[in-house]
């Protein structure tokens, strides 16, 4: 599978990448394996064709491209605990409400690995069993499509950033047989016929596209649908984020700090963002100076960046085999985001508008950038909406 690399993070201070100036953390990290050095390298191959879509997760690898052998997790990873103490979330309960994980291809060992990942870190298990996880194919069946390693560690990073968010949420995890629009739509549309489901969330992207075309797959008003904004800084609107019925996520880089919160966050480099040239702009966003005709991206964001915020993941390397790295991308925020609409149980009409009637509640994310645009907030974080990090990240449930 051909990978490339995006961020190489070799100690404190402000690194270019790709024309862009990425500010790393300067405080003290934990001891981790990666003692050569880490790169992120994105998982899954690029999109086949136009109307297809890539996934949006990294992983970090050591200066020889290897995640390095570990039967821990990362100490540098996110945790459950730091990631709710991070949004206030702790102690809020999803109540049985159920996320459902749009993702393509097959991953036969997805229970085992997520009970890994939750008695590593004391949450409750979930298991087809005890009516907690449910996996199906795009048509609803139990026929699993071929396995894909790089999309079977999105599903890995989905499943446990879900875990992570909302643990007593329940799980539906709809596998498509390709990457195509049309296949992942149609999971999508699966999805939302099961009962019990109250958020999507869409781990993927491809290019802007318009919601005449693709649209009816994620038009489903009652359940939040989240779709991640990308992991190539500003260039245009990556669908379906760009779909009117979505909630965009874009990404931040979430560090401890000893402010009043205990966390500082700034744009995330790598969080896409733009304006679309084909879906219609939020009448809700009206009033917040996108900058853009149509649809703008983010709506809102999380934890992204895979060096700083990057969550600690149990993932398939194989068809049988699993093991601990640490993941970041916006295929980390979307699917927090699901959870905590999950965690709000407030998904009435187009979910997507909620944020944007109580920014109040959210974290406003102010500095950072993901790159120089021709309209400054499409690229640079500041008060209230900016194209990196929306209106801002979870500051408990209440914006949504």
């Amino acid at each position: 599978m051909r990978q490339r690399i995006l961020v190489s993070a070799l100690g404190a201070g402000a690194l270019a990448v790709a024309g862009l100036t990425v500010q790393l953390t300067g405080a003290a990290a934990a001891p981790s394996p990666y003692t050569a050095g880490k790169h992120a390298t994105e998982l899954c191959a690029a999109p086949a064709s136009a109307h297809a879509a890539t996934c949006n997760a990294l992983k970090l690898v050591d200066d020889k491209g290897v995640t390095p052998a570990t039967t821990t997790p990362p100490a540098t990873g996110l945790t459950p605990a730091g990631l709710r103490d991070a949004y206030k979330l702790t102690g809020l309960s999803a109540a049985g409400r159920t996320v459902a994980i749009v993702d393509a291809y097959g991953y036969p060992n997805l229970e085992r690995d997520l009970g890994v990942y939750r008695a590593q870190f004391g949450l409750p298990a979930c298991t087809t069993a005890n009516g907690c996880l449910r996996v199906i194919n795009q048509t609803g069946g139990t026929t699993a499509p071929r396995f894909d390693a790089g999309w079977a560690g999105e599903q890995a990073l989905d499943v446990d950033a879900v875990s992570a968010t909302a643990p007593d949420a329940k799980i539906l995890v709809v596998q498509a047989n390709s990457a195509s629009f049309a296949d992942l739509g149609t999971a999508v549309v699966t999805a939302s016929k099961q009962p019990g489901v109250v958020a999507i969330s869409n781990s993927y992207s491809g290019g802007d596209v318009s919601d005449a075309a693709y649209g009816s797959y994620y038009n489903h008003p009652g359940i939040a649908i989240t779709a991640s904004t990308g992991d190539k800084g500003y260039q245009g609107a990556p669908y379906p984020a760009a779909s009117a019925y979505v909630t965009g996520v874009g990404g931040t880089s979430l560090a401890r700090s000893s402010t009043t919160r205990g966390w500082t966050e700034t744009a995330w480099s790598g969080a896409g963002s733009g304006c679309s040239a084909y879906n219609s702009a939020l009448t809700v966003a009206a009033s917040y100076d996108t900058g853009c005709a149509k649809r703008a991206g983010a709506d809102v964001s999380a934890a992204a960046d895979p060096n700083t915020g990057g969550m600690a993941i149990y993932y398939p390397t194989t068809k049988s085999s699993s093991t601990w790295a640490q993941f970041g991308g916006t295929s980390e925020s979307a699917p927090i985001i699901a959870a905590v609409y999950a965690l709000s149980g407030n998904t009435a009409g187009y979910p997507n508008s909620i944020p944007y009637t109580n920014p109040g509640a959210l974290f406003d994310v102010t500095s950072g950038s993901n790159g120089t645009c021709p309209t400054t907030q499409w690229c640079t974080a500041r008060t209230g909406w900016d194209g990196p990090t929306g209106l801002g990240t979870p500051n408990g449930a209440g914006a949504f």
